[in-house]
């Protein structure tokens, strides 16, 4: 998904500021799919360059996880929760919906 989004759509997978963007993303994700879609946070190992981050290369000055995530054993990507905004931690080849940003 975000390589779709980048080379296809030329955009990136969303980054999210704010709890306001957030309810407006998952107002709009429950519009169209229950699944939880993409967004743009990836999340690295322990170690030198562990934490998270957006794809875009924005600020991480928000976030909204889910009790017990990030996990942090291996590197993941994030889903936005349809039905309550919650942010996860999953494997990044996973097949989802995802929402892109210009």
């Amino acid at each position: 998904s975000q390589k779709y989004c980048n080379e296809v759509l030329r955009g990136h997978l969303a980054s999210v500021h704010s709890a306001a963007l957030n309810r407006q993303l998952q107002d709009l994700a429950h519009t169209y799919t229950r699944r939880a879609p993409w967004i743009g946070a990836v999340t690295r190992p322990r170690g030198a360059h562990s934490g998270s981050r957006w794809e875009d290369g924005s600020p991480w000055n928000f976030a909204n996880w889910a009790p017990t995530h990030p996990h942090s054993l291996f590197p993941t990507c994030t889903t936005l929760s349809t039905r309550d905004g919650l942010w996860r931690s999953r494997a990044c080849f996973q097949l989802r919906p995802f929402i892109c940003q210009y």
